[in-house]
Formats: C-alpha cells, structure tokens, sequence
C-alpha cells in the first residue's frame, strides 16, 4: 500500500470464543504477507498475545479492566463501562495517525462488543442507547467482521468461562444484542 494513501479501520466482533483472535491474527497475517502495514490492536486487550498486538491492558486503565473480567475486582457496572470506553480513546490518536499514514488498523473487539456487553447485564440505567453514547466520536471501521458460534461449541472451546462474561445466558444475551443492534442500523 502507498505510504500517502489511507489505510482501513477493520474490526473483529463476536462471542466469546467464536475465534476472533484467531481470526484477527490470521487476517493481519494475510494483510502483512500481501504487503500491507498492519497495527494490531485488541479491546480489552489479551495478555496472551502479548508478543504481536498492541496490550490494551496494559495501561492504567486497562489494569483496572483486567482485574474486574478475571474476577479479582468488582466495579460498579455504569464505571466499568465508561472504562472500557475510556480504554478505547486512549488508543484513538495511534488509530487515526496509523490510518492518516496508509497503515490499516485491525482491531479484536471495538466499541459494538462494549455497548452490546454492557447492556446484556440488564443493569439498571444501562440500554443500548446510554451504553452507545460514551464512544460517539470514535473513529468508524470500515469493515465489521461478526463471528458467531453456538454455546455447545463455545463451552468445548478451552479456556471457556475463565472471564466474567462467558456463561451461557450472558452469551445469549450478548448474542440477541448484538443482532438487535445491527438489525436496526447499529451505529452509534
């Protein structure tokens, strides 16, 4: 890709354990080999990949995140929201100047896992449109890629049900969510 010409915002969305990692990491892979410059980065971050994509938890930020998915820390569902938002706009400078460069960005997880996550927990206060309004702004992919998987299939897979979010009725709901918000233009 010509260094003056832009390079594309692409996200990776799905379950858990619907294989965006993987798929992120073979996409980028794929870009890379076809010549392309690449900036890897995942929302919120997986520590197990920390050899080849931007660590989003790695910030102070992102440590906090860290602790409440494994479990280690309990945060109030309105705050972990807006952290996980706040995880994302630290990192948009980087986005728009790889962008600006002719660099495409690939993302594992954007603002949509956020939103649709946040409001599956049925907290009080929390809807769709309140969980959108936090990343107003952020810049748009412009490619999605959804992965969906069933939870049979999710449940097999290694590793399932070691983070907060992975159980069958969260997944469900995340799930109907994330079909809901696309079904119904799914921009913030």
């Amino acid at each position: 890709m010509p260094s003056d010409s832009r390079g594309a915002l692409i996200v990776i969305e799905g379950l858990d354990r619907a294989g965006k990692s993987t798929q992120h990491g073979r996409l980028c892979e794929h870009l890379e080999s076809a010549g392309h410059s690449v900036k890897k980065l995942r929302f919120p971050g997986n520590p197990t990949h920390a050899t080849t994509t931007t660590q989003d938890r790695d910030t102070s930020i992102g440590t906090s995140i860290s602790s409440y998915l494994k479990g280690a820390s309990n945060l109030e569902d309105h705050v972990i929201h807006l952290l996980f938002s706040a995880n994302r706009w630290e990192a948009t400078p980087g986005i728009i100047r790889a962008i600006e460069a002719g660099t495409s960005v690939v993302v594992d997880r954007y603002y949509y896992s956020g939103i649709v996550y946040s409001a599956a927990k049925k907290a009080a206060g929390i809807s769709l449109q309140w969980a959108k309004a936090p990343d107003v702004g952020l810049p748009k992919p412009d490619l999605v890629v959804f992965l969906d998987l069933d939870q049979a299939t999710a449940k097999a897979r290694g590793g399932y049900g070691e983070e907060r979010y992975e159980n069958e009725e969260m997944q469900k709901r995340v799930r109907e969510l994330f079909f809901r918000s696309h079904s119904s233009g799914g921009e913030r």
